[in-house]
């Protein structure tokens, strides 16, 4: 029922979800489920464990994959196994898109994905590397030669806070940052001046998410001079996994909860941020209380590096309605509410999954959401 155990085991936040709502909490202490899914899986895989597909009827049927992060994966994994073969496209020059480029190595070892795409391959799934749709093949000939596809393309557009400064030299976006710290440690001696490298700089992190507990353990080692995470809501509110906080105060990370910040100061560069006091108010429409400004308690945080961690929103392609796939507001693409074809969207042959869907979320939602486009793919080709 899960594509990616061996990930999922590593950088799930069990103890908000599975662990958290373990019945041996009270009094005792949650069974630790993510260790054990890890190292199940890690056991398996090393004794040589490998999907039996001898069974499986080829039915000639093939599916494009426009994405091979964790929806793209599931989506493909569940293909193959009914006789259909995906052919899985994706701009980046490996699998796994923010598992691999996005997630630190201390976090998840980039081995972990090599070795999954090994055991993909060898189950019939094709992989497509370096190719962008859209720029490097049509998105029409997908259509043309294919018999659905399947648009896995995740939430790569940073969130800004809206706020003066965030333009200012000395200011990276989560992600970019994230990526360039893996494509420096992927690609020792070739991937050239790491321009986001903060060693000796003095940093903060905006945000208090799992994204933003990896910038901040990522600054650190990197040797910066001094990490300071600035949320808005207390420490019992921050969205992340409590045992990322926890890791990054052990590794030195300084915390200032209950701080919103107004401004990013600087002429030619960062100089500091600027916060305000915040204390928390009614409750909005996610239940979670609001972040209220406190008069008069502005305060300056130095810095000469701001990491802006304010999560992530799709990138709607401009090529989507063209060919009928919708979006809303926010840039995410609509789906049907089919329990018999889930996944679908306004064009019938192509199906889409993930973080491009329901915007930002976790891995093992988006691995599930792709498991669950494949079983609608399956249904509309009558396999």
């Amino acid at each position: 029922t899960n594509s990616l155990p061996e990930v999922c085991g590593r950088v799930c936040p069990q103890d908000r979800l599975c662990e958290g709502a373990c019945t041996l909490n009270d009094g005792f202490g949650a069974v630790t489920i993510g260790a054990v899914e890890r190292y199940i899986t890690d056991e398996a895989l090393r004794q040589g464990w490998r999907p039996d597909l001898t069974g499986v009827r080829d039915t000639g049927r093939r599916v494009a994959v426009v994405g091979a992060g964790p929806a793209g994966i599931g989506c493909a994994d569940v293909l193959v196994r009914n006789g259909v073969k995906p052919v899985v496209f994706d701009r980046y020059p490996e699998i796994g898109g923010l598992l691999t480029f996005g997630i630190p190595p201390f976090k998840l070892e980039k081995e972990v994905i090599t070795l999954r795409r090994r055991i993909l391959e060898e189950m019939g799934v094709e992989f497509v590397l370096n190719t962008e749709v859209g720029r490097d093949v049509a998105f029409d000939r997908l259509l043309e030669d294919y018999d659905a596809v399947f648009l896995g393309m995740g939430a790569y557009t940073s969130m800004k806070g809206g706020f003066p400064g965030e333009d200012l030299p000395g200011v990276f976006d989560a992600l970019a940052y994230l990526i360039s710290n893996a494509d420096r440690l992927l690609r020792p001696g070739e991937a050239g001046p790491d321009r986001n490298d903060v060693r000796g700089c003095d940093v903060v992190v905006l945000g208090g998410g799992d994204t933003a507990m990896d910038c901040n353990r990522t600054a650190i080692r990197q040797e910066a001079r001094s990490v300071t995470c600035v949320y808005r809501r207390d420490e019992a509110n921050m969205p992340g996994s409590r045992r990322e906080v926890v890791n990054a105060k052990e590794e030195g990370v300084r915390f200032l909860f209950n701080r919103q910040p107004v401004e990013i100061l600087g002429d030619a560069r960062v100089e500091g941020v600027k916060t305000i006091t915040t204390r928390l108010g009614d409750p909005d429409e996610r239940g979670r209380r609001r972040p209220e400004p406190v008069p008069g308690s502005e305060e300056v945080v130095a810095a000469d590096r701001v990491i802006v961690a304010f999560g992530f929103r799709p990138s709607p392609a401009p090529w989507f309605a063209q060919f009928g796939i919708g979006t809303d507001a926010g840039g995410r693409v609509r789906v049907a509410d089919d329990p018999q074809r889930p996944c679908r969207t306004g064009n019938p042959k192509v199906f889409a999954g993930g973080d491009m869907v329901r915007g930002s979320d976790l891995v093992v939602t988006a691995v599930w959401e792709g498991r669950e486009a494949a079983r609608g793919i399956l249904d509309y080709l009558g396999v």
